[in-house]
């Protein structure tokens, strides 16, 4: 009887341990996730406040700005694109003077604060012309005359209106990418 009970106590004791191996392994693999797709303290105020203003989910933003630049206010694409958000100088011209009448140097795409309320404004403004956020991120990626021809022809528009088979490959890959970081930020941080 006695070997019984310490057989049990041992199955016991073995599934407790695996049960705590398990937590332990999901635990290192989240802060893993969180480090590869995290949110700066230095960011989060901006982001909050022009999600707020311009009704661009928190998620959407983060998941934006870590697709675009990983967080780094100074990065300069290829293309020229510059800041956390990666604006192209072009678009912000056009929102600072045609959109919002301040006429801002293009150089504060460099400060953080003006680099989210420009692209959080620009994120909300496309949404409101595709509404659809794949069709958004498409935009945001492509241009926006670009997508509106591609929305046009039906070999690449799904039954909701959403943009499918897109034929570039870098906004293809773009749209997949943003989609993804957005999933990882709704599962980690529950926005």
């Amino acid at each position: 009887m006695k070997s019984f009970y310490i057989k049990c106590l041992a199955v016991i004791l073995v599934i407790a341990i695996a049960i705590g191996f398990g937590f332990a392994y999901d635990a290192i693999l989240t802060l893993i996730e969180k480090l590869n797709y995290p949110m700066p303290e230095q960011y989060a105020e901006f982001i909050s406040y022009y999600s707020q203003k311009y009704s661009v989910p928190e998620r959407i933003l983060y998941a934006t700005i870590k697709t675009e630049s990983n967080f780094d206010s100074g990065a300069v694409s290829r293309a020229g694109a510059i800041g956390l958000m990666q604006m192209m100088p072009s678009t912000f011209e056009w929102i600072s003077c045609d959109l919002l009448r301040e006429d801002l140097d293009v150089g504060m795409l460099y400060d953080p604060e003006t680099n989210i309320r420009y692209g959080t404004y620009y994120l909300s403004y496309l949404y409101a012309k595709f509404d659809s956020w794949t069709n958004t991120f498409a935009a945001y990626n492509l241009g926006e005359t670009k997508v509106s021809e591609l929305l046009s022809d039906p070999r690449y528009v799904d039954e909701n209106g959403d943009l499918k088979n897109i034929p570039v490959s870098e906004t293809r890959t773009y749209v997949s990418k943003i989609n993804s970081a957005i999933s990882k930020y709704s599962r980690l941080y529950g926005i």
